[in-house]
């Protein structure tokens, strides 16, 4: 079930895009936390980095 719609998603290229989507919302949470003194692994840019490479590969995956 994908964390933004919340529906199932029939494609297989879907759920890999409601994957990416989700992690995508995830590692924005972690900039913002980082954001507050609490870095977790990585700094809150580079959460950041990684949230919009997710999100490319979401919209990419739902092209497909």
């Amino acid at each position: 079930m994908c964390l933004l719609c919340g529906e199932k998603c029939k494609c297989d290229f879907k759920k890999k895009s409601c994957v990416f989507m989700s992690g995508s919302l995830v590692a924005v949470v972690l900039a913002m936390i980082g954001a507050l003194g609490y870095d977790l692994y990585l700094a809150s840019t580079q959460w950041l980095l990684v949230s919009v490479i997710l999100a490319t590969w979401a919209v990419f995956a739902k092209e497909k």
